[in-house]
């Protein structure tokens, strides 16, 4: 090969590890918002005052109703748009989010605030899916494991780095609120910086080596065959529209796998458990113990506890060797039926270190499992295929989110105080389990069984084929029926 090809080569493979190195940094960046795990306590005390039914009953519901409203719009306008506005608009929704902590004083202005939460957490997936536009394919599971890696880092080092202020430094929340607004300030100027792809999933489907990596021959194939695809499908109708047909007509032929089945109904219904306890767990704890500005409050510590573990609890999960196909139904049953204990602990203990370690237990259970729904999900799925499972699953998830809260959460509803949230939630985990152990046993029996046939058939088999002792009787029937068997 010329010593230019070589050297040209060489430029496009360091500019996509300068994009994806810059883009690991900003998902670090925005993570570093020390407040977010005071945000309950500061509501509460003395600079906002609000009383707890307004935090239970009328300002955190709207952080899911938020979600469901703007999940698909962003969804769609993250590929269409090509990643860089909507996550833009994320960093803008974190500034404005701390505008709001700061400056608001009522009810509706926090209400604002968990809209613009709501409208940060449909844009992560603008974060997660940007980085496969820089890479080619063979590079897809290394780059994701640096871009998790960063998130998560950024994650522990805001906890880490919020609890330091509250303990050692006595910083007030109002002050931390303002370093926050610093920090977030600071992302959405790095995402200014970010390079705008060329290519998209399922919008922008131009040639896999326009964004900068260096294609291999498969990648030149795919691209040759992307264009002939829409060339074709120019002269009938929209692409656009074919391809989504398509991938519709692909789902409906691999929603009849019964690993996928399992893994997307794990992800829809345990999600939503996972995220209404989140949701409303600062609150459980300041039901505990109140917290009053930096006396007693190690919510960060807790936090960064919780993530570490998580982290190292989803490390491990890729080192479990199991027959999903068989136990699987038994393993989530299991984890399920320990997030019901301990949220049954956490409700009822007035201990709020026995509390605290049992929600950094329920934390990592879950980030357990979600890895290995993932890889079960998404190894007999197309990237594109995979990618609209995931976001239907999570769509589903928050249906069910927001039908919940409306129910039991919301005022208008019953409204219900934060420790009767919770037993419903130790009752949801608990139903879920029972349903897992009965799906199990099915699986189990219906295997066992199976193999208790084969061992028959294989004994019948046998005897059919052992010769005759009678004697002098031929062995020609025998050899027959033998060689039909």
């Amino acid at each position: 090969m010329e010593p230019e090809v070589l050297d040209k080569q060489q430029q496009v493979t360091d500019c996509w590890k300068c994009s994806v190195l810059y883009l690991c940094f900003y998902g670090f960046m925005a993570q570093i918002k020390p407040a977010e795990s005071f945000i309950t306590p500061y509501l509460l005390g003395p600079d906002k005052n609000f009383t707890k039914e307004q935090v239970t009953n009328e300002i955190t519901p709207v952080l899911s109703y938020s979600y469901m409203s703007v999940l698909v719009p962003v969804f769609l306008l993250t590929d269409y748009l090509r990643y860089k506005p909507v996550l833009i608009l994320q960093s803008l929704s974190h500034v404005a989010i701390w505008l709001m902590l700061l400056f608001g004083t009522t009810v509706l202005q926090m209400q604002f605030m968990e809209f613009f939460y709501g409208i940060t957490m449909a844009a992560r997936v603008a974060y997660s899916s940007y980085i496969f536009t820089l890479v080619t394919p063979q590079s897809y599971q290394m780059v994701a494991s640096y871009s998790r890696s960063s998130v998560l880092m950024g994650v522990f080092v805001s906890s880490v780095l919020g609890q330091l202020f509250v303990t050692l430094g006595s910083v007030p929340f109002y002050t931390l609120n303002y370093i926050s607004l610093g920090f977030v300030s600071f992302a959405f100027t790095l995402t200014l910086f970010l390079k705008r792809p060329k290519r998209t999933m399922f919008f922008n489907t131009q040639a896999l080596d326009s964004n900068g990596a260096v294609p291999d021959e498969a990648d030149k194939a795919i691209s040759v065959r992307l264009v002939n695809e829409k060339s074709k499908a120019a002269k009938r109708w929209d692409w656009r529209e074919a391809a989504l047909v398509r991938m519709l007509l692909e789902l409906k032929d691999t929603v009849r796998s019964p690993r996928l089945k399992l893994w997307s109904v794990w992800w829809v219904f345990n999600s939503t458990g996972y995220y209404l306890v989140v949701y409303y767990v600062q609150i459980l704890w300041d039901n505990i113990s109140p917290a009053r500005e930096n006396q007693g409050v190690y919510n960060g510590g807790v936090d960064a506890a919780a993530t570490l573990l998580g982290a190292i609890a989803s490390f491990s999960a890729g080192h479990v060797k199991l027959r999903w196909s068989l136990w699987g139904e038994a393993v989530i049953c299991v984890i399920t039926a320990a997030q019901a204990a301990l949220l049954f602990v956490m409700n009822t203990t007035t201990n709020i270190w026995i509390c605290y370690v049992a929600f950094v237990l329920f934390r990592s259970s879950h980030q357990f499992l979600v890895p290995i729904a993932i890889f079960q999900i998404a190894t007999s799925l197309t990237k594109e295929l995979c990618a609209l499972v995931f976001g239907m699953n999570t769509f589903l998830a928050t249906i069910l989110k927001t039908i919940i809260t409306i129910i039991i959460a919301d005022k208008r509803g019953l409204a219900l105080h934060v420790n009767n949230q919770f037993y419903v939630y130790f009752g949801y985990f608990t139903l879920l389990a029972t349903a897992y152990l009965g799906r199990g046993m099915y699986v189990i029996c219906s295997h066992h069984r199976k193999k208790r046939t084969q061992r028959e058939e294989e004994r019948q088999s046998k005897e059919l084929c052992s010769p005759s002792r009678v004697p002098g009787e031929s062995h020609t029937l025998d050899t027959m029926t033998c060689s039909k068997a």
